[in-house]
């Protein structure tokens, strides 16, 4: 056994990460492609969710910095896939309420 991670642990990162990407690139597509009306109804309840809970989020975190005296530590990555998760969830629960 080498120094590293272990073989099982790089394998469900590396999975992990792949999920992510096509977490990202299903949101991307969902808000560039055109669709009917009720199509864009559902994408646009989706995205305004999901900005709601960003910048909710992000509120939360400066307010939390602030009341500790810390700097404001923001990884990209994690708020990338945390904004991918909530716009898909969001976007699942509104196709299956509004018959997508």
């Amino acid at each position: 056994m080498s120094d590293g991670m272990p073989v099982g642990a790089m394998i469900f990162l590396v999975a992990v990460l792949v999920v992510f990407v096509i977490l990202d690139l299903v949101m991307l597509l969902s808000l560039l492609l055109p669709g009917d009306e009720r199509n864009q109804v559902i994408v646009w309840k989706a995205s305004s969710f999901t900005l709601l809970a960003t910048v909710g989020k992000t509120v939360l975190d400066v307010i939390e910095n602030f009341v500790r005296a810390q700097p404001m530590s923001v990884n990209p990555f994690i708020s990338l896939e945390v904004t991918a998760i909530v716009y898909f969830a969001a976007l699942m629960y509104y196709k299956m309420r509004h018959g997508g």
